[in-house]
């Protein structure tokens, strides 16, 4: 799966502030997250990110 910096994704499941959606703020082994709703932060490792990321909604390619 191709993900950037700044892509906005949904998740399968909902943050527990009922949020799906979340951007990437570092792509590497690890995939850091923040979460659109509340702003929480996190690290999952890469394999565990794309199995749970259900669709990209926006690029941020061309953002900086």
């Amino acid at each position: 799966m191709e993900l950037h910096l700044h892509d906005r994704v949904e998740l399968k499941k909902p943050h527990p502030c009922g949020s799906t959606q979340w951007e990437i703020l570092r792509v590497g082994m690890d995939i850091k997250l923040r979460c659109l709703g509340c702003g929480h932060e996190l690290m999952i490792p890469r394999s565990k990110a794309e199995k749970s990321i259900k669709k990209i909604l926006s690029s941020g390619e061309g953002t900086k």
